[in-house]
């Protein structure tokens, strides 16, 4: 059955706001705080799957929600309740050099190394997307890596990078659609996955559960990023 329902994005990040708009999606902003401190060897795919779960399970537990029960397997969603459905989705990215996870630099030093460490190769940008309903504890989880090629910027294209404070929000002390910096030297996988929600997957998650994204969310993406998507027609059919 498809129904209407309100997504409360449990993010503060003003990109994934922007991002989420294009679908067309009646929407409202909620936030949680979660510890987002890596375990102990913990690998990337898991850390963000971990800690999407545990925004999407903090904000249903901030609206009155009692959530024990493990995560439902994908094709095995519940079925909202229109008209007054809600759903909670929450995202988490990350920037990986293999296994390493390399989060938000606390200072100049670490964002240079960062920076440093990733010119010239290819590293990988990994999102997790958790969903699940108040009052239900089935959680639907959706994840997208986008491999990353980065330029071999200078040694004053960074100082100046950092001088401009943008790195230190970012995970992996970069943003990829700053028009001064520059960083990547192009991709072939999902853009707005590395900007922070990766559209296409989110439509696939909430198509899962029964919800329909009113936009033509690749087109809309496409147009607002300004990339020319290659891999969208795979995504939407389930084959990335």
């Amino acid at each position: 059955m498809r129904v209407t329902a309100t997504i409360l994005l449990a993010s503060r990040s003003p990109r994934r706001r922007e991002l989420i708009a294009l679908g067309g999606w009646d929407f409202e902003l909620t936030s949680v705080e979660a510890d987002e401190s890596p375990f102990a060897g913990e690998l990337p795919l898991d850390y963000v799957r971990r800690v999407a779960e545990t925004k999407a399970r903090l904000a249903a537990a901030a609206i009155g929600a009692t959530l024990t029960d493990p995560m439902v397997a994908p094709g095995h969603a519940p079925t909202l309740q229109p008209p007054s459905a809600a759903i909670i989705v929450a995202a988490d990215t990350t920037v990986a050099d293999g296994n390493a996870i390399l989060g938000k630099p606390a200072g100049v030093a670490e964002a240079r190394a960062m920076l440093r460490r990733l010119r010239g190769r290819t590293h990988q940008v990994h999102t997790a997307l958790a969903a699940i309903q108040p009052g239900d504890p089935r959680l639907q989880i959706e994840t997208c890596t986008t491999e990353v090629p980065m330029r071999d910027y200078r040694d004053d294209e960074i100082e100046a990078y950092i001088a401009g404070g943008d790195p230190f929000d970012k995970a992996g002390g970069y943003a990829i659609q700053h028009r001064g910096f520059h960083p990547v030297a192009g991709i072939q996988g999902c853009y707005a996955n590395v900007v922070g929600l990766p559209l296409c997957h989110l439509q696939r998650l909430l198509s899962r559960i029964g919800i329909d994204t009113p936009a033509d969310v690749a087109r809309s993406c496409q147009q607002a990023l300004g990339y020319d998507c290659p891999v969208y027609p795979a995504i939407q059919a389930g084959l990335l």
